[in-house]
C-alpha cells in the first residue's frame, strides 16, 4: 500500500521531489499539492499529472487520503504550517530547517511526540552512497579514534540565479540556516551529538542587488549574518570547526574532513548524496579514492520522506527523525546566539544516529 504524500508549497526545490516521488520511490504517491500561488500549484498539477490541487494548506490536512504533509515552504513559515499539520494529526516532513529558532524546534518536537505522530525532515543527504560509506569507514576504526572535524560552505549568495532569492538575507535564511544543514548533520551522523558551542558572526554586505530575473535590479537589505563561524565541542570530546559565508568570491563550494587518530577521512559535498570519499592513513603520501558502498549516488532527494513512510509502516525510528533534525536547529541557532552574546554555550538537545542504510536493495526501496 502506497504511502500518499501532500505538498505544502511547490517552489524552487519542490522540482526534484515530483521527480523522485513519480519516478523512484514507487512506496509514495502524491496526494495533492497547495500553494500560495494558484498558478504555481496549476504548473505543478500539469507537468506532473497531479489530479488534486487544495484551496489551501487547511483543506489538505482535512483530507484523509493524506498521510504525510511534505512542507517545503519557506524556512520562516515552516513552523506555522507544521505546527498546524501536526494539530491536524498528520505526520510532517519538513525541508530544512526544522524551524528559525530554539523554541520553535521544542514547541514541535514535544508536540510531535505528544500526538504520537512522526516528524523530520531534511536534509536527507546523509543516507546517500558518499557519506554513508563515509559512516561506515569511521564506525570500522578506518581512521582511528575521531580527533576533530572540519566543515567550510562558501560562496557569494544566491541572487545572481535564484529567481526570488530575497528570502535567503530574511530570518530564517543566512548561509548557516541555508546551507549549515547539510553540514552539520552531516556531521552530526559521522562524530555524534554536539555538546557545546561557540561562534563570531558578521554582515560584509548590508545589501544586495538581485542580477537573476525576474527580479532584475531589485535591492535586497540583508537581515542575517552572512558571514558565520563556529567551533563544535562534540559529546565524544571531538572538536569541529564550521564556517558558512555568502561573502566570499571562491571557485568550489564546499570542504569537510574528519579527522582521527590514524588518518583523514575527505567526506563528499553533503549537499549531494554521492562521492568521491578519499581516505589518507598515517604514513601515506596521498589519498586513496574509496568504493561507494551504498545504492544512492545520484540527486535523491526525498530519500528521507521514502524512509520515513517506510518506518510509519514497519513501526520503527525514522533516520531523518525531529530529534536529530532539532538537534542540528539549536545548534545553528546557539551558533548565533553565542556570537551575539561572546560567550560558549551548552546545548539542550542530544540524539542517537541512526543505523546505517542497508546495503543491496534495489533502487526506491529503504527495507
Amino acid at each position: 500500500m502506497k504511502t500518499k504524500i501532500g505538498f505544502v508549497g511547490v517552489g524552487n526545490i519542490s522540482g526534484i521531489y515530483f521527480e523522485n516521488i513519480t519516478k523512484r520511490f514507487r512506496d509514495l504517491e502524491i496526494a495533492g499539492i497547495c500553494d500560495l500561488i494558484p498558478e504555481k500549484a496549476e504548473k505543478a498539477a500539469k507537468k506532473y499529472g497531479i489530479s488534486k490541487i487544495y484551496k489551501d494548506m487547511h483543506e489538505l490536512f482535512a483530507d484523509p487520503e493524506v498521510d504525510i504533509v511534505l512542507n517545503i515552504t519557506r524556512p520562516y513559515e515552516h513552523f506555522d504550517v507544521s505546527l498546524a499539520a501536526l494539530n491536524a494529526g498528520k505526520h510532517v516532513y519538513c525541508e530544512k530547517p526544522l524551524g528559525v529558532s530554539i523554541e520553535e524546534g521544542k514547541i514541535l518536537t514535544a508536540l510531535a511526540k505528544e500526538k504520537g505522530l512522526y516528524l523530520g525532515g531534511a536534509p536527507d543527504t546523509f543516507l546517500g552512497a558518499g557519506i554513508q560509506t563515509c559512516r561506515a569507514l569511521v564506525d570500522e576504526g578506518a581512521i582511528g579514534s575521531i580527533v576533530g572535524a572540519a566543515a567550510f560552505m562558501i560562496c557569494h549568495g544566491h541572487e545572481t540565479w535564484h529567481p526570488d532569492p530575497e528570502f535567503y538575507y530574511k530570518r530564517g535564511g543566512g548561509p548557516m540556516f541555508d546551507m549549515g544543514p547539510y553540514y552539520l548533520t552531516a556531521l552530526v551522523n559521522l562524530l555524534g551529538p554536539v555538546q557545546s558551542v561557540s561562534g563570531m558572526t558578521g554582515i560584509s554586505f548590508p545589501q544586495r542587488t538581485i542580477t537573476s530575473e525576474p527580479l532584475n535590479g531589485t535591492v535586497i537589505d540583508v537581515d542575517v549574518p552572512t558571514y558565520v563561524t563556529g567551533l563544535l565541542q562534540f559529546t565524544s570530546g571531538a572538536i569541529g570547526t564550521i564556517f558558512t559565508t555568502f561573502d566570499v568570491h571562491y571557485d568550489h563550494g564546499a570542504r569537510l574532513e574528519v579527522y582521527g587518530s590514524e588518518g583523514t577521512l575527505q567526506v563528499p559535498d553533503p549537499n549531494g548524496f554521492g562521492g568521491p570519499v578519499e581516505l589518507l592513513k598515517g604514513g601515506a603520501r596521498s589519498y586513496k579514492k574509496q568504493k561507494l558502498r551504498y545504492t544512492y549516488e545520484g540527486n535523491s532527494r526525498a530519500l528521507g520522506l521514502a524512509d520515513m513512510a517506510s518506518a510509519i509502516a514497519s513501526k520503527r525510528a525514522a533516520r531523518c527523525n525531529s530529534d536529530m533534525t532539532n538537534h542540528v536547529l539549536e545548534i545553528m541557532c546557539a551558533l548565533h546566539i553565542a556570537a551575539a552574546e561572546k560567550r560558549q554555550i551548552t546545548l539542550e538537545t542530544t540524539f542517537e544516529r541512526c543505523p546505517l542504510m542497508a546495503k543491496g536493495l534495489p533502487m526506491g526501496k529503504l527495507d
